[in-house]
């Protein structure tokens, strides 16, 4: 029975030190929700980067590392694609406020594991955990089988419990009222700040990304809103 408790405690320890600022990023995520970016993308998208993270520490199980953390970093770049992607796009494609989200069917529930929508959040979860394998390696390889398997429960559990939890944050007044009027602006910024900072592991540099792609950002759209209201003129 201690060895049950213990297990479980530690589980839920490693996960919470190792993922706390998960809820940040998947905050944003649900944010963005929209007719082709569904919850059920960021869900699985969540557990299939997860998943990774954990077949790419198990090896410590069994004694040894099986992807070579440098090029665990360069994972990094897929934030910054998706970011640069989505500052370029933005006006295109904006959250929906109020939009009702039907039952998927089952059908449409296993293509959501296959959809680059799920597979965008995928890469976003490995890379944004990546730093993560150099915690579970060693924890996993003190671990008896039985204690691994609870484990590996509570973390999976777990992972449920974040992408509920930022899907509430989402409804806070404060929270929802922020990212609805900067959403489309701010999660790119964080996204490619989440990549440099992968990359590079510098917070100076982290930094100046976040910066410098928000001043972009307000380049951009103040072109946008300066050609649109000469096409209206021009329309009078």
């Amino acid at each position: 029975m201690s060895g049950l408790v213990t297990a479980i405690t530690t589980g839920i320890t490693a996960f919470t030190a190792t993922n706390i600022d998960d809820i940040v990023i998947l905050t944003l995520l649900f944010s963005q929700i929209n007719k082709t970016f569904r919850s059920r993308h960021i869900l699985a998208g969540q557990y299939l980067g997860f998943a990774a993270l954990i077949v790419a520490s198990l090896p410590g199980f069994f004694g040894g590392l099986i992807i070579p953390q440098d090029w665990i970093r360069l994972l990094g770049l897929m934030p910054i694609i998706i970011g640069v992607s989505g500052l370029l796009k933005r006006e295109e494609d904006s959250p929906e406020e109020g939009a009702e989200e039907t039952e998927p069917s089952c059908p449409s529930i296993v293509r959501s594991f296959f959809s680059p929508q799920t597979c965008n959040v995928a890469a976003i979860a490995f890379a944004n955990g990546s730093d993560n394998i150099s915690v579970y390696v060693p924890l996993f390889a003190n671990s008896e089988l039985d204690s691994l398997l609870i484990i590996l429960s509570v973390f999976f559990s777990l992972v449920g419990v974040w992408c509920y939890t930022a899907y509430k944050l989402t409804y806070l007044p404060a929270i929802a009222h922020f990212l609805t009027e900067n959403g489309n602006t701010f999660v790119p910024c964080i996204l490619i700040g989440l990549g440099v900072f992968i990359v590079t592991e510098n917070v100076t540099w982290t930094l100046l990304s976040v910066v410098s792609s928000y001043i972009f950002s307000l380049i951009l759209g103040f072109n946008t809103q300066s050609s649109s209201e000469e096409q209206e003129k021009l329309s009078i």
